[in-house]
This record gives structure tokens, C-alpha cells and sequence, in this order.
């Protein structure tokens, strides 16, 4: 398989608009990022210049668009500006905002489109990480009879369904066969709302920046002629008229299903905030952006759980160690009952893996606690860098000759208790290379594919006094 990598624009671009809800001008600045920094926001307005990343577990509002938050503050509407980063491949941006929302345009993604083409994109040194569906995940909302399922696919499929109980809308469905169509095919489809909404909004002056020309209105019941004035009064026009679509007349419809369409690109803008390309056929009844976030939440923890069970060593009971316990008698200084390993079953250039299998006839059981055994978690880490103590000791032609102490501890996490009968894998793997003797290393623990403690070890290397 070809390698994929990561992508950035070449050079800043600025749009300018006004907020749909807040009615605030604001300038959107998207600037060049390096590899694996992903979607970020920064509110230059505000004097900290906070930056809010694009992530799910940041959002805080989705009643009328996408709102994330931190540290108190906000961005909202991002969901039409992911949606166009993500419809044109774009991995790593940063986006100045010199406001609270991000401008509306058109209500669709098509001017954020031709912004971010028109500077081009560069490839960079980083291979491209995909979010990959091996299995259906579903999430569904009886309140709002939404239902969303994600099946495995070589590519990102999306397909939307609405049923908005309207005469005038009727049942829609739009589907996008690849990523790649998203500029030509859904990044022009408009946000919509019905006459009803619009008002209701309007009265609670919700949308200040709201305009004709930038939303579909539906019009789903008889409109009366003073209907009609308030309407021109309202959005400062000569005259409002309810075209034979069901639409007021304010604009042409760009597809036969535009509502459905840009329902999609909400779709694709929200589980952007998932973090990472999806490589999965997405069926979405009925969609919003409350069960588009969550969603994306689900998909997120899939990821995560799945790339932490990648990383879990595989532990064969029945193959050979490359290390037994005599083997590491030698090269470990350490004796009953503090010697802490008992095989190592993996080693490569940058790594080392190895087991200690937990009995009840450990000695500190008796304090620890005599009725309900736990591991000590200050053992767990001496294992681990016992493990780490064989990986660098391998390094040297004499290990006989050498011993390894603690620098640091550092970012040491407790997830679970270890108790008898567990097999502890303790995982070691470098962070940088090892010089003058000093050694940084990531520690994790697994029983079984879940993470017990993990953190960051450091030691140095010393040679022995061998007169002493």
C-alpha cells in the first residue's frame, strides 16, 4: 500500500464575513501548520490568544451550530470550515479569528473552498494516520429518531437521509461516494431553515447576522400578506415572495436535494471533530449536530482503543523467551525478592518487552494488603525499569561490568490495580537515542490489552567500581 502523507497550505489566506448568530464582522485567517498539529482555532481578539483545539470533547453548544470551548473561551459555526478541510485533504491548519463565530458566507463551505485552493497545497514529511473502521459502531437518539452507523470502507462514504415531516421538503437522501467529490458535489450546499424557525429567531434576535442570501427558507404554511411586509422589513428588502418550490425567493437552488446535501457537509464538517481522516462509509437518518458530536466522540474512543490494543505486545505462553530468568540474573544485580522480571519476550532496536507474572507468595502481600493483595504500584515501576535496565545493559559488550540508576520519574499514571494471578507485560520503549549514558524511555504496563500504568523513565548507565 502506498503511503499517504500529511497536508498544509502553502501560505496564509484571509476570508471575511459576519457571525450568523452574533452579527459580527470577523476576519478568519488560515495559516500553514506543521505536521500532526491538526485543527486548531486562536481568538486573537482576546488578549491571551487562546487556542481552542478542533476536538469533541471541547464542544459546549450545538443548539443552532457547533460551538468549542476552553479555558472560557469559545468559537462557534465551525462546522461548514472543517467541512471544507476536510473535503480538500488539508491535515494541519491554524485559524485566526478576530471574533467569537466564524464568518457564515453564503452558508455553505464553497467560499472556504476557493479561499484555501487558491494558495495551494504542500505536501509534508508525515505520513497521514486514518481513522480505519474494522467493524459497524452506531449511535442512535430515539428523542430526535436519529440514527448514525459507520461500516469498514477503503474510503470516507458518507450518506444522509432527512425526514423533517414536511410537505415541502419531503424525504431526502444525498450521498458522497468519495472525499475527494466534496468540493464539487456538497461544498456549494446551503444551510436552510423553515419560515417558522427563521422568525422565532429573528424575534429573539438569534440570528443578527442573518440574510436572505445566506440560508434556504422553507416555507411550510400559508403566508399572509402582513406576513409578507414584516419579512421585507426584516431583512430590508423591496419585496418577499414564496416561489413554487416552497422557498422564498431569495435564491436559486443549486440541486434538486441541496437540504439534504448540506446536512451531509454538517456531517462531515462535526465528525472532523473526531481528529483524525475516517476511512469508513458513514449512513446518517436524520442528522443534527447534537448526534453528529456525539458520534464523533464514539468514533474518537474507537480510535483510541484501538490504537492502544496495537500497541499491546502479544504475549505467547509457548514460545521460547529470549531472556529466562538466568539469563537475567546475570545482567541484573538485583535478588529475591526485589528482582522484578521474570522473561523478556521482545526486543528490537528501539524497544524491549518483558513479564512478570504475579502470585499471591509474593512477599510483600503480607502487608499489602493481607486482605485484599494489590501489587504496589512503586513495584510496577521498579519492573518496568528493570526491563528498561536489561534493554540499555544489552547495549554493552560487559553488562556484568555496568548498572543502571533512576533519574527521573516522570507522568506516571495508575490506571488499575494488578493483583495475583495477572501477568504483567512491561513495555519499554525509547523516546530519544540513548547518549552519554543517559537513557529516556515511555514505560507501560498491560494486563491483558488494558494499560495498567504507564509514564516516562530516565536512568543513567554507570560502569561499577570493581574494587569495591
Amino acid at each position: 500500500m502506498n503511503k499517504e502523507y500529511q497536508h498544509t497550505i502553502k501560505k496564509s489566506i484571509t476570508v471575511s464575513g459576519v457571525g450568523l448568530h452574533t452579527g459580527t464582522q470577523v476576519d478568519m485567517t488560515f495559516h500553514p501548520a506543521p505536521a500532526n498539529h491538526g485543527y486548531k482555532f486562536r481568538r486573537t481578539d482576546l488578549n491571551s490568544q487562546p487556542v481552542i483545539e478542533a476536538d469533541a470533547d471541547l464542544v459546549t453548544d450545538t443548539a443552532r451550530g457547533t460551538t468549542i470551548t476552553k479555558n472560557g473561551a469559545s468559537v462557534s459555526t465551525i462546522e461548514h470550515t472543517l467541512a471544507a478541510l476536510v473535503g480538500l485533504g488539508i491535515d494541519n491548519v491554524m485559524i485566526d479569528l478576530n471574533g467569537p463565530e466564524t464568518p457564515i458566507m453564503d452558508g455553505s463551505s464553497k467560499e472556504f473552498i476557493q479561499a484555501l485552493s487558491s494558495v495551494g497545497m504542500e505536501t509534508q514529511d508525515a505520513e497521514r494516520e486514518y481513522i480505519t473502521i474494522n467493524e459497524n459502531i452506531t449511535f442512535k437518539d430515539a428523542l430526535r429518531k436519529t440514527e448514525i452507523t459507520v461500516m469498514p470502507a477503503d474510503d470516507y462514504q458518507v450518506t444522509v437521509m432527512i425526514d423533517f415531516d414536511s410537505k415541502v421538503l419531503g424525504k431526502q437522501h444525498a450521498t458522497l461516494d468519495h472525499i475527494s467529490e466534496f468540493p464539487g458535489q456538497i461544498a456549494n450546499s446551503r444551510t436552510f431553515c423553515f419560515l417558522h424557525e427563521l422568525e422565532m429567531l429573528y424575534e429573539n434576535n438569534l440570528i443578527k447576522g442573518g440574510d436572505l442570501n445566506n440560508a434556504i427558507v422553507i416555507v411550510d404554511k400559508e403566508v399572509t400578506t402582513d406576513e409578507m411586509e414584516k419579512l421585507k422589513q426584516m431583512f430590508k428588502k423591496d419585496s418577499v415572495s414564496v416561489k413554487k418550490e416552497g422557498i422564498l425567493n431569495n435564491l436559486e437552488l443549486h440541486w434538486n436535494n441541496e437540504p439534504a446535501r448540506h446536512k451531509l457537509l454538517d456531517v462531515v464538517g462535526d465528525l472532523a471533530l473526531a481528529g483524525k481522516p475516517i476511512k469508513g462509509k458513514i449512513i446518517a437518518s436524520r442528522p443534527g449536530h447534537p448526534s453528529n458530536v456525539e458520534f464523533a466522540k464514539k468514533i474518537k474512543a474507537y480510535y483510541k482503543f484501538k490504537k492502544n490494543a496495537v500497541d499491546v505486545p502479544v504475549y505467547d505462553l509457548k514460545a521460547e523467551p529470549l531472556y529466562d530468568i538466568n539469563k537475567i540474573s546475570k545482567m541484573l544485580p538485583h535478588r529475591y525478592p526485589f528482582l522484578l522480571v521474570d522473561k523478556i519476550i521482545e526486543m528490537g532496536e528501539n524497544h524491549i518487552v518483558g513479564v512478570k507474572n504475579i502470585t499471591f507468595n509474593e512477599s510483600f502481600f503480607q502487608g499489602h494488603f493481607p486482605n485484599n493483595p494489590v501489587f504496589p504500584g512503586v513495584l510496577q515501576v521498579e519492573a518496568l525499569a528493570q526491563t528498561g535496565g536489561i534493554f540499555v545493559l544489552s547495549k554493552v559488550p560487559d553488562p556484568e561490568n555496568y548498572d543502571t540508576y533512576f533519574l527521573k520519574i516522570d507522568k506516571v499514571k495508575f490506571k488499575r490495580k494488578v493483583l495475583p494471578g495477572d501477568s504483567l507485560l512491561l513495555k519499554m520503549e525509547l523516546i530519544n537515542p540513548i547518549r552519554r549514558g543517559i537513557c529516556e524511555m515511555k514505560a507501560t504496563a498491560y494486563v491483558g490489552n488494558n494499560i495498567v500504568t504507564e509514564g516516562e523513565l530516565t536512568a543513567q548507565v554507570v560502569k561499577r567500581n570493581i574494587n569495591s
